[in-house]
């Protein structure tokens, strides 16, 4: 007789269970999850981060406020983070390291990396105040390394974040695409989709958003009148009366152009016998409808206010929004006594970084149309009897100067003397004259003994040249990172950092690949808040170029140094 065997019925949620199959978890999905929304620092990544994060505390070209250096570090460490994460991937598609390798790397970076970052920070402190004293600026106090590590690590967290978001969005999209395509297809769609996504919003939210931004504020700018500056009451300044071009096309920096210039009583004072009140021609750009009716309309200004008939005939090549120091035209009036006639012209509003970077071709085709209308008429004159031509360029405006000869012979041959400040790496004279130097000079302060041309490194080199005048004077502080900035850095050591270093450079100041660019790019940003003579700041340094070109005649030292405590005053 069978037994019957009774067990006992299901548990009913149970056997519900039983009947939805269980969901399948893909290592893919189970990966993706790991990677993306728990992961954590790469030990390859952290590891270089750190080293780059130290290296930012190095010394640079000029010193930097507590704040700017922290978004350095921050932001040097994340690229350092973002290397060593590539070289991590790269080394994990030959071997894997187990976790116990992991684990002993991780012991080593928390053992030495706080040590290592300490004694970095201190160094830097140490070198930030040596660079200032150097500089003659007043030294950081030392709390401001504390408020430095803050805003870097709130730097570096902020970028960190920002890349993770971005990587979460390329791993989303190549899961969408795994069910369509094979895997590494989709999350190389996902990658191509994520950057194109990315470059699109930065190129036109962010870059367009602050360029127009800049246009109008930029516009906005010009269309004021500085402090003080009131409509000229002479006839011999564009925009006073009988002038051809209206005062309120001159633009904000026209109008300052020509009212600053110093009274015939203050260049009576220092000249010691009588002055003449000097003339000052300007166009800008609602002066005339394009660059070579400016020119033309210059030219006609001159004519009409005898500008020829003066011993010195000036033209400025100003900085992008027109800009001229001051103290460049004033240290040329006070030298000859107001007998002097200078001239410039607007080409854009934007300041010259802006300039440079979007459209260079404004600067060249304004400095070709106002140096050769100026420079056909006065060829035009009897040699005996013509003025003394002299040009002016400073950043952006060396640039637009050097384009318009197109050679250093051109150069040397078409003034009696061209005085240019602070010059950069584009310009394609400087780099030509540069390269070919004579064997043992030095790239801050080179040599070129085939043409009469003179580079300064600093100005009172200037007072100490025999033989013959130079006809082309190139001043460029060594410290100044409008000359020595270029996109070359990122891999490339430069000259001006082999051998011996430039008079205000310190020679704590290494070459690291990246980091070395990075801050050189940072010190554009201040590079006119520094004391006269350092970073891309010349003012009465002029004077001594002027000097050397074309000085009058019993001009001595002694007068270009009263002149330039004068101007310094």
């Amino acid at each position: 007789m069978r037994k019957l065997v009774v067990s006992d019925p299901p548990d009913q949620g149970t056997a519900r269970k039983s009947r939805i199959p269980a969901p399948r978890r893909s290592p893919e999905n189970t990966v993706v999850r790991r990677r993306v929304v728990r992961c954590g620092l790469s030990v390859t990544g952290f590891g270089l981060s750190a080293l780059f994060y130290c290296l930012s505390f190095t010394p640079s070209l000029l010193p930097r406020p507590w704040f700017l250096q922290g978004v350095v570090a921050g932001l040097t460490g994340a690229i350092g983070y973002a290397a060593g994460t590539a070289v991590g991937a790269l080394v994990r598609l030959r071997w894997w390291p187990s976790r116990r390798v992991e684990r002993i790397a991780w012991s080593l970076l928390f053992a030495l990396v706080p040590i290592l970052i300490l004694v970095c920070l201190w160094l830097g402190t140490r070198w930030q105040r040596e660079l200032r004293l150097r500089l003659g600026m007043e030294p950081q106090q030392e709390y401001d390394a504390l408020r430095t590590v803050g805003i870097s690590l709130l730097t570096f967290g902020l970028l960190l974040l920002i890349a993770r978001l971005l990587r979460l969005g390329a791993h989303g999209i190549a899961r969408l695409l795994g069910h369509l395509v094979p895997d590494y297809a989709a999350y190389c769609a996902g990658f191509v989709v994520v950057t194109m996504l990315s470059y699109g919003a930065f190129d036109g939210l962010v870059v367009d958003n602050l360029y127009t931004t800049a246009d109008r504020s930029a516009a906005l700018t010009d269309s004021g009148t500085g402090h003080g500056v009131v409509r000229p009451a002479s006839a011999l300044r564009s925009g006073g009366p009988g002038s051809l071009v209206d005062w309120d096309s001159l633009g904000r920096q026209g109008r300052n152009f020509v009212t600053r210039a110093p009274r015939v009583a203050e260049l009576a004072a220092f000249t010691r016998q009588a002055a003449r009140e000097p003339i000052r021609l300007y166009a800008g750009l609602a002066s005339a409808e394009d660059v070579s009716a400016r020119a033309g309309l210059i030219v006609r200004e001159m004519d009409r206010t005898g500008a020829f008939d003066r011993s010195v005939v000036a033209v400025f090549t100003p900085t992008g929004t027109g800009w001229v120091d001051n103290d460049v035209t004033s240290s040329l009036e006070f030298m000859y006594g107001g007998d002097t006639a200078l001239v410039s012209m607007q080409y854009s509003y934007l300041p010259s970084s802006i300039s440079f970077a979007v459209d260079r071709s404004k600067v060249t085709e304004a400095a070709a149309a106002l140096i050769g209308a100026v420079h056909d008429r006065w060829a035009a004159m009897p040699v005996t009897g013509r003025p003394k031509l002299l040009i002016f360029g400073e950043s952006l405006g060396t640039y637009g100067t050097e384009k318009t000869f197109g050679t250093a012979e051109k150069m040397v041959r078409g003034a009696d003397g061209i005085l240019l400040e602070g010059p950069t790496f584009a310009n394609p004279i400087h780099q030509e004259l540069t390269a070919g130097r004579e064997a043992g000079s030095t790239v801050w302060d080179p040599r070129y003994p085939a043409l009469p041309v003179e580079f300064a490194s600093q100005a009172p080199e200037l007072r100490s040249l025999t033989g013959p005048r130079p006809k082309v004077v190139y001043m460029q502080n060594s410290s100044d990172p409008v000359v020595w900035w270029s996109p070359t850095l990122l891999w490339h050591r430069p000259g001006w950092l082999r051998g011996e270093r430039g008079p205000d450079v310190t020679p704590d100041m290494h070459w690291y690949p990246v980091v070395t660019f990075w801050q050189t790019t940072v010190d554009l940003i201040f590079a006119n808040k520094v004391p006269v003579g350092h970073g891309h700041v010349y003012k009465s340094a002029a004077v001594d170029g002027w000097a050397a070109l074309a000085s009058p005649p019993g001009w001595t030292v002694d007068d270009t140094l009263r002149l330039r405590a004068l101007l310094d005053r």
